[in-house]
C-alpha cells in the first residue's frame, strides 16, 4: 500500500464519483436478515420482515433519476444492502429496474445456485454488477460460499469478501480469508465497530492493524485496483477502496465541504438520509417525499465509520 500522508490530505473521493458525474445511492431494502450474528450491530438486523411495498421502491427510482438529474447527474450507481436484501421477495424485480446503470449488493450470499442464475439475469443489461459478499463462520459453508462467488466471476460480476475481524478469531479468520485469496477472490479485511456503528472497538493489536491497513490489495485479473483518490494539494495518492479508512484511524471530517446529499443519498427503510454516519436531519421519507440537496454541505459529523459514507468525495 502506498504511503499516505493522512494528516495533509485535503479532499479525497471514490475516483468515479470525482471524475464523472455519477449519482451514488446506498439503499437499505429493510432490517430483516435470515442470520443473526453475535457481532452484528444490534440496529441492524431484525427478524420482523419490514420490507416497503414494491410499488414505493419503483416509484422511488423514478424520483431519484428525476431529482439527481436536474442536478446535472447523468449515471446512478444503485447499491442494495440491509438486513439481507436477497429476502425481500421482490428483489429480482427490484434488480432489474436499474437496467443501463451500475449495480452493487451487500449479501451474505445465501441464496442457492439457482437465485443467483436468476439474479444474472434479471441484471444482464446492467452496465456494472458488483456484489460485497459478507462471510458469517456462524451460519455459512465456506465451501458453498467460494462455489457462489467462483460461478459470479465467472460470469462477469466482481465480488469482494467482505470479512469483519473480530480481535479474537482474528488469526482463524485471516486463515481462511487466505483460503479465498489463494481462489482469486478478492478480500476486504474490516474492522469490528462498537455497537453505535461510531468507532473501531478496542482489542487489535499493532500486528493486526498493520494487516489490515496494508495486506489484501484489491485486484482484478492480477491488475492492482485504486478506487480511491486523495490529494494534498500538490500530490495525489491513491488506496485500493475505502473500506481502509478506518483501519488508518482517518475517519474524522467534521467541517469539510462534503457531496453526501447532493451526489449520494442513503435510503434506510422508508428514510432518506444524506449518509448513515451524518448526524444531520433527514432528507425525507419515501411514503411522504424526499429533497436531495442542491449543492455540496459542510459536514457536522464527528465520526464516518461507513466506507459507503467515507468514499463521497469531500474536502477542506
Amino acid at each position: 500500500m502506498i504511503n499516505v500522508p493522512w494528516e495533509n490530505i485535503t479532499a479525497f473521493g471514490q475516483q468515479t464519483l470525482l471524475d464523472s458525474k455519477l449519482f451514488n445511492i446506498s439503499w437499505i431494502l429493510g432490517r430483516f436478515c435470515n442470520y443473526k450474528c453475535s457481532y452484528c450491530w444490534p440496529y441492524a438486523n431484525s427478524q420482523t420482515l419490514d420490507h416497503q411495498e414494491l410499488e414505493v421502491y419503483i416509484k422511488t427510482f423514478d424520483e431519484i433519476r428525476a431529482q439527481a438529474s436536474h442536478n446535472g447527474f447523468t449515471s446512478f450507481h444503485w447499491s442494495f444492502s440491509g438486513g439481507e436484501p436477497t429476502a425481500y421477495k421482490h428483489f429480482l424485480e427490484i434488480a432489474s429496474r436499474v437496467l443501463l446503470d451500475s449495480t452493487h449488493m451487500t449479501t451474505n450470499l445465501s441464496p442457492g445456485i439457482q437465485w443467483w442464475e436468476r439474479w444474472l439475469v434479471a441484471t444482464n443489461l446492467s452496465k456494472r454488477r458488483s456484489i460485497t459478499a459478507s462471510f458469517h463462520h456462524e451460519f455459512a459453508d465456506e465451501q458453498a460460499f467460494e462455489d457462489k462467488i467462483l460461478m459470479l466471476m465467472q460470469n462477469n460480476v466482481l465480488v469482494t469478501v467482505n470479512q469483519v475481524m473480530v480481535p479474537e478469531l482474528f488469526y482463524n479468520t485471516l486463515e481462511r480469508c487466505s483460503r479465498l485469496r489463494s481462489k482469486g477472490i478478492n478480500v476486504t479485511l474490516k474492522p469490528q465497530s462498537d455497537p453505535t456503528a461510531s468507532k473501531v472497538i478496542s482489542g487489535y493489536t499493532d500486528d493486526m492493524l498493520k494487516i489490515m491497513q496494508d495486506d489484501y490489495q484489491q485486484s482484478v485479473l492480477g491488475e492492482n485496483i485504486y478506487q480511491v483518490r486523495l490529494t494534498d494539494g500538490t500530490n495525489n495518492y491513491y488506496i485500493d477502496q475505502a473500506e481502509r479508512f478506518n483501519a488508518f484511524g482517518f475517519n474524522q471530517f467534521q467541517g469539510w465541504t462534503c457531496n453526501a446529499g447532493y451526489q449520494s443519498i442513503i435510503i434506510r427503510g422508508n428514510e432518506v438520509k444524506r449518509a448513515y454516519s451524518c448526524r444531520d436531519e433527514k432528507l425525507g421519507t419515501l411514503t411522504e417525499g424526499f429533497k436531495i440537496f442542491e449543492n455540496p454541505k459542510v459536514c457536522i459529523t464527528k465520526n464516518c465509520v461507513s466506507s459507503a459514507d467515507s468514499k463521497i468525495p469531500k474536502s477542506k
